[in-house]
């Protein structure tokens, strides 16, 4: 049934994502937050879809610490759930990425759309040069910024190098960061085809001013804050042995 189940979800994205991607397209000549609040709705589908058809559920502990301002969300990445979940519950929002993403067909197209922080990590200097011209200009035009501080998704229980530049480019705009841990990879793994039953846990913090401290001062706290909290939503039930080897 796990991989019916899978296999029903993962019709849904096949058959919608390249619909989303001619939409995009059509609507690139809106506003940005226009385009966003349209081509969203692709994830405020997929997370109820994946609920129904895989019973994969989610529960978030402290919205209320959400901010009324714009901000930028530093977010433990374990999975691909959280690239449609933090949608459901943030407000708009641009993500910063690998510029090659955008290159995927129909996926990347779409994202596109969504205004997007598109670097080339093979050139650090011009990288972040570009991190910061564009981390601006989307506060400016109000969004929030989301950034994986690790850099790519990392295994229940493991912990990636956490980098500066998300911290860096906070300092630069004058934003708060919300940190948010979560343990949705012990239920959908990495580059994983099957999704495992059961509740996400979603925890997002008190915003960490940001003026007048040092990036290196501030992602320090971030890390110990969402490692902490990831030690306390750790799940370890019966099928995580199988969830790891997928």
């Amino acid at each position: 049934m796990i991989w019916f189940r899978s296999a029903l979800f993962w019709l849904a994205i096949v058959i919608l994502t390249p619909l989303f991607a001619l939409i995009g397209n059509l609507i690139r000549p809106l506003p940005p937050l226009q385009r966003y609040r349209i081509m969203s709705c692709w994830a405020k589908f997929m997370v109820p879809w994946l609920q129904i058809t895989c019973g994969l559920r989610y529960r978030v502990i402290g919205q209320e610490n959400i901010p009324a301002g714009p901000a930028m969300v530093m977010c433990k990445h374990q999975s691909a759930w959280e690239t449609m979940a933090l949608q459901v519950f943030f407000p708009p929002q641009v993500w910063v990425m690998k510029r090659e993403i955008l290159s995927l067909p129909f996926f990347g197209w779409a994202i596109s759309t969504l205004s997007p922080i598109a670097i080339d990590r093979t050139k650090r200097t011009s990288a972040q040069k570009m991190l910061m011209e564009q981390g601006r200009d989307r506060v400016a035009k109000g969004f929030w910024i989301v950034i994986f501080p690790e850099g790519t998704r990392v295994a229940p229980g493991k912990r990636g190098q956490y980098k500066h530049g998300g911290a860096r480019l906070a300092v630069d705009v004058g934003v708060p960061i919300v940190p948010v841990a979560l343990n949705s990879g012990e239920f959908w793994p990495r580059n994983s085809f099957l999704k495992w039953p059961g509740e996400i846990t979603v925890v997002i913090g008190k915003p960490i001013e940001t003026a007048g401290r040092t990036p290196h001062e501030i992602t320090t706290e971030v890390e110990g804050w969402i490692e902490g909290e990831m030690e306390k939503i750790a799940v370890r039930g019966p099928h995580f042995p199988r969830r790891q080897d997928q």
